[in-house]
């Protein structure tokens, strides 16, 4: 072996004897090394509780009110688990104790049937009823899997299909399709951290497998990126985001599925098909300069952020996040979500110049 090169075991037994080290000094007070010691984890749990929750905001509040468990309970943490084991336990009943308290995320499509693509205008937006977009990018979540034994990439499961599908779920099983599909952690693991049996997580396990499965597509926005190749993606949504600035409506409708949805969020209202999108709140009124769009990522998914002129101000304001859901080489869905207070987590400027 070449000098200074290492082994995958000799690697994972110097990470664990680090962590135990970080472990042994946190317990003592050492608040920098509890920092460093949830540090590796942090991401992860993030988008953990998002997908319990469907909301950054509340999985931001939620990950910091179970850090804050942990960090009090460490002098109870007797090493019997992995201490990644027992932070997730403290995070899903943390995530569990807000489910109980506040009605199900969802999105327009599952909230009620189609309307009239006009309807968002007039109708009254649904207050903490919609599942977020997430800046996955930005919070640095990694691709690939979580761990070894997970059946969903980390991307794939943020996703805007899978995470709606998740919120139809019942609390404690959306808990154990998340901890061990997505995060790869054992029957018996995710039995102690919700104070139940192998056997009532496995048959949880295949209950929620099939409810997810009838709601989510057959190929995930991952692979469908991968079989187009990001330059095929990446053109898309330059022609999609061009014709939006461009005010075209028939160049914005030669890139969207025959079966297109829009939403836009808050309002609950939403529309099938071309003809109906042709209608909608998705085209843009006025004059083709009074709009700029710039691309982004939201969700693991190709997104485009919506920008408005204030011509008195000279200057170009957040409008909305376009979060779109690809097909073979088409656009299906289009969710435009109205909530440009989100545009900062996802590094989006506040304003643009005129």
């Amino acid at each position: 072996m070449l000098p200074g090169t290492s082994t995958p075991m000799t690697m994972t037994m110097t990470s664990t004897n680090h962590e135990s080290e970080l472990l042994a000094a946190a317990r003592g007070g050492d608040e920098d090394a509890f920092r460093r010691l949830v540090g590796p984890y942090r991401a992860q749990m993030h988008a953990h509780c998002y997908r319990m929750l469907g909301s950054v905001h509340d999985a931001e509040d939620v990950l910091q009110t179970a850090l804050l468990r942990t960090w009090r309970g460490l002098a109870g943490f007797d090493g019997r688990s992995a201490f990644r084991t027992w932070l997730y336990r403290i995070a899903t009943n943390a995530c569990l104790d807000v489910i109980r308290r506040r009605p199900k995320r969802v999105l327009p499509i599952d909230y009620g049937p189609p309307s009239s693509p006009t309807d968002a205008a007039g109708s009254p937006p649904v207050v903490d009823a919609w599942v977020d977009p997430y800046p996955d990018d930005e919070l640095q979540l990694e691709d690939g899997y979580a761990a070894p034994e997970a059946r969903y990439e980390q991307r794939e499961a943020v996703e805007l299909a899978f995470v709606a599908a998740l919120q139809h779920l019942p609390p404690r099983q959306r808990a154990v399709l998340i901890l061990r599909e997505v995060l790869g952690f054992s029957a018996t693991e995710v039995a102690d951290a919700l104070g139940s049996t192998r056997a009532s997580v496995n048959s949880a396990l295949q209950r929620a497998r099939r409810a997810v499965e009838q709601r989510i597509p057959e190929r995930s926005q991952q692979a469908t990126a991968r079989s187009l190749g990001d330059e095929q993606v990446q053109g898309l949504v330059e022609r999609f985001s061009d014709a939006l600035q461009r005010g075209d409506t028939a160049g914005i409708l030669a890139v969207l599925a025959e079966d297109v949805t829009f939403s836009m969020p808050p309002y609950a209202s939403w529309c099938r098909g071309r003809d109906a999108v042709a209608d909608s709140w998705l085209m843009p009124g006025g004059e083709p300069a009074g709009l700029r769009y710039l691309p982004t990522r939201a969700n693991g998914q190709p997104a485009v952020a919506a920008y408005k002129l204030i011509p008195d101000d000279h200057r170009f304001v957040p409008l909305a996040l376009d979060v779109l859901t690809l097909r073979g080489s088409s656009i299906s869905e289009v969710t435009a979500f109205r909530t440009p207070e989100l545009f900062g987590s996802f590094g989006l400027p506040s304003e643009l110049a005129a």
